[in-house]
Parts: structure tokens; sequence; C-alpha cells
């Protein structure tokens, strides 16, 4: 089930640039962010509530280090599309995300570092084929 909710995540993911590119257009992008944000919000407040998952939410876990790093997660991923909605605006889509997906090479290169996950001569050779792709789509 994974592949198929990361394929799901690569099509909204690719969703997103367009509406993105499409939306930011003449608009501060750090507004842009904020709204994406608010409306982010209200659609997974409901979305949360209905699955149950503020049972699961108790003291012990606000201030776990658990929490910690969900609180820093979004605090990068806050500045990402702030980064992502700027560039938007004076990029291309196409090479703006292909750009944008080296995040792809970095988190293999940290999950190496800080996870302690297996850095293969198929996933460096993988890497660096995605390093190649980007560059050729961002620089036409």
């Amino acid at each position: 089930m994974w592949m198929l909710y990361a394929f799901l995540s690569a099509v909204l993911a690719a969703a997103t640039a367009i509406f993105g590119k499409i939306g930011v257009k003449g608009v501060d992008s750090t507004l842009a962010t904020t709204l994406r944000a608010v409306v982010m919000t209200l659609f997974l407040l409901p979305v949360a509530f209905f699955a149950g998952s503020f049972s699961k939410l108790t003291g012990e876990f606000l201030g776990s280090k658990v929490f910690g790093f969900i609180v820093l997660s979004a605090i990068a991923g806050a500045l990402s599309w702030i980064f992502y909605f700027l560039a938007l605006q004076s990029g291309t889509a196409s090479g703006v995300s292909a750009i944008d997906r080296l995040s792809i090479v970095l988190v293999i290169i940290f999950a190496a570092l800080f996870l302690g996950e297996a850095l293969t001569v198929k996933t460096a050779l993988g890497a660096l084929l995605i390093t190649a792709g980007a560059v050729l789509i961002a620089f036409k």
C-alpha cells in the first residue's frame, strides 16, 4: 500500500505545483504560503476528528521528543513552501519542481547520516541520475 500512497502523493504534489504556479502570480509568496496553511488546517481538522486521531492526543505526547520533531518538521515545511512559492513566481513550474525534487537526494544523504540507513551503490546511482535529471530539466 505504501507505493500506492507514495504515487498518489506524487500526483497531488504535481497538481500542487501547477495550482501554485497559477495562484502565486501577483501574490506575496509568504501570504500565499499562509493561505495554503490555513486551508490545509481547515481541511485536516475534520479529517483528524472523524478519524479519531484527537483521542490519541495526550499530555505525554505533547511533551515528548516526537512532538518536538513534528514541530520542527512543520517549520521546515513552512519555510520550504515559502521558498517554493518564491521560486514559482519567477521560474517555470517544471524547473522549480525539478530542483525541488533534489530533496530526494538530500533525504538519501541525511537518512544515511542521521538515521543510519544504508547508502548502497544502487541508491547512490539513483541519486546521481535524479540530480542529472533535475539539472537537465531546470537548465533547458
